[in-house]
């Protein structure tokens, strides 16, 4: 099926703000045949994002941050500071790639060489229209260290480097909680052995 089996009636906006949120009526058609009923649906507007995995081949270690993340503190949970690869929102004017360099830099005083898009993906689909445009990123992982993003922003991000296998056992461990990186960690883990030929 596609955007034909579905019958918008009404969108509102009931939020416009860091995040914005809309109610919409719709019906789709079910694979039985015929219509649903009429469905209200919210969903929140989260911008287009990228997301990076700073990866070092030659070290084979990935460059990751941890910082204060509010979700998990409004969910209650006892450690609200999350370790996540790089992500970001894309500014106007620029596409996903110069976000990519952008906000590695920002995030992790990392410069990029070599830049790949993996894929897109939806995060949570259910109730979000925030779509992800994953890249890995070659970056020196040595010089990856200290304190970043901007005080603007209120960023408070420190930065840490694993190798790859000790990321895919934070994973495996639930250390790392975050579905961006989750999918980044796992990715680079599977194709690895491949990326560093290409990048060899």
């Amino acid at each position: 099926m596609n955007r034909n089996d579905v019958a918008l009636e009404t969108r509102k906006t009931l939020l416009d703000g860091f995040i914005s949120i809309d109610r919409l009526h719709l019906r789709h058609r079910l694979f039985a045949g015929g219509w649903t009923g009429l469905l209200q649906r919210e969903v929140k507007l989260g911008g287009k994002v990228a997301a990076v995995i700073p990866y070092d081949p030659v070290r084979d270690e990935l460059v990751l941050i941890e910082q204060f993340r509010i979700g998990p503190f409004a969910a209650d949970d006892p450690e609200p500071w999350l370790t996540e690869i790089v992500a970001g929102m894309i500014e106007p004017g620029e596409n996903a790639a110069e976000m990519a360099r952008r906000e590695t830099q920002e995030e992790t005083g990392c410069a990029i060489g070599r830049l790949e898009k993996i894929m897109d993906f939806y995060s949570t689909p259910g109730g979000s229209a925030q779509r992800i445009a994953l890249f890995c990123a070659e970056v020196q992982a040595a010089s990856a260290h200290g304190i970043h993003g901007l005080a603007v922003e209120g960023e408070d991000i420190r930065v840490l480097t694993k190798s790859t296998d000790e990321a895919l056992a934070m994973v495996q461990s639930g250390t790392i909680r975050n579905a961006i990186s989750i999918i980044g960690v796992q990715w680079l883990a599977l194709n690895r052995d491949a990326l560093r030929r290409r990048w060899a």
